[in-house]
């Protein structure tokens, strides 16, 4: 399958505990040198009574599943997640090309260090490192680094305008 196949739509309620395991998902397969700071339950509490409330939420869809999701709040980009059997398949391009879309502005991001691999899809796809912290501004206590992409406006940033 490609990332023609992908279809994009707005995350509704209904989406939360499929979105829930998403990111737990990814997130202990990707990171396993995180820390499970909340239950499985706690997360679905939190997807649905903040990310879905408070971030515009895009998900994928890839065989009439969904496989991958996108949330994007004040000009950052708070997660992006891809099921492991859908990455590497342009779903997780077609969530980010979308959130950049809506922000042609630019994006701001954070993404542990140690995720080496997330580091490069960002590189490879327009952003640049601003800054690495020690990891004392996350709960799960671990270096990240701050990424932003320009957006299509990026050119009068940078003259001043």
């Amino acid at each position: 399958m490609s990332a023609a196949q992908v279809r994009l739509r707005p995350a509704t309620q209904a989406d939360a505990e499929t979105i829930t395991e998403i990111l737990l998902t990814s997130r202990r397969r990707a990171m396993p040198y995180l820390r499970q700071l909340y239950t499985d339950a706690q997360a679905r509490t939190w997807i649905e009574g903040h990310v879905l409330v408070e971030c515009d939420v895009t998900v994928a869809i890839l065989a009439d599943r969904v496989v991958g999701f996108a949330a994007v709040r004040a000009g950052f980009l708070d997660h992006l997640y891809v099921t492991p059997d859908a990455q590497s398949r342009g779903v997780g391009s077609r969530l980010l090309a979308a959130a950049k879309a809506a922000r042609l502005d630019g994006l701001r991001l954070y993404v542990f260090q140690r995720n080496t691999n997330a580091c490069g899809f960002y590189e490879k796809r327009g952003f640049t490192l601003v800054a690495l912290d020690d990891g004392t501004r996350n709960e799960e206590g671990e270096p990240d680094a701050l990424y932003e992409w320009r957006g299509g406006l990026g050119h009068l940033h940078r003259r001043g305008r």
